[in-house]
């Protein structure tokens, strides 16, 4: 076995400074965050799963049941029901060591991973899963290029 001792004083304050930055990535986390609302908010605006599958249509079931509340018009684009709350509840929490998006409404698991009747008797039909959270190849892109722009700034 053999040791290496670095003595020069900017890789020493830079191994530092990556120490210190990986032991609290929450400004990273939080720009993790940040970019997986943002995709996820948009795919509402297209209808599609983070692995870019088409939601689908809600079904003649819904739409007969629907009850609008402020117009007489039923909204037909999945995920997107009488009081519009879903597509405007998204939310991330960031920590030192990790990032969570997701929901605050009750329904979002439903929504996201879809039940049937047989499961929750209370629906009138069966949920198909219309995944709105995940990952998409363009997050992970992101989310790599985040990484490398957090390590660059912490080694100066």
């Amino acid at each position: 076995m053999f040791i290496v001792e670095i003595k020069d004083e900017a890789v020493t304050a830079a191994l530092i400074r990556a120490s210190a930055a990986l032991e609290n990535m929450e400004p990273l986390f939080i720009g993790i965050g940040e970019i997986l609302r943002e995709s996820t908010l948009e795919r509402f605006g297209i209808g599609t799963a983070p692995d870019g599958s088409k939601w689908k249509p809600k079904s003649q079931t819904t739409l007969n049941k629907a009850n609008p509340r402020k117009s007489n018009r039923v909204d037909v684009r999945p995920l997107f029901g009488p009081s519009g709350d879903l597509h405007t509840q998204i939310f991330f929490n960031a920590q030192a060591d990790q990032v969570e998006v997701g929901s605050n409404r009750p329904y979002a698991a439903m929504m996201q991973l879809g039940g049937t009747k047989a499961q929750f008797s209370h629906l009138w039909g069966d949920i198909p899963a219309r995944p709105f959270l995940g990952i998409s190849e363009t997050d992970s892109d992101m989310i790599a290029r985040q990484i490398g722009r957090y390590m660059s700034g912490a080694l100066g």
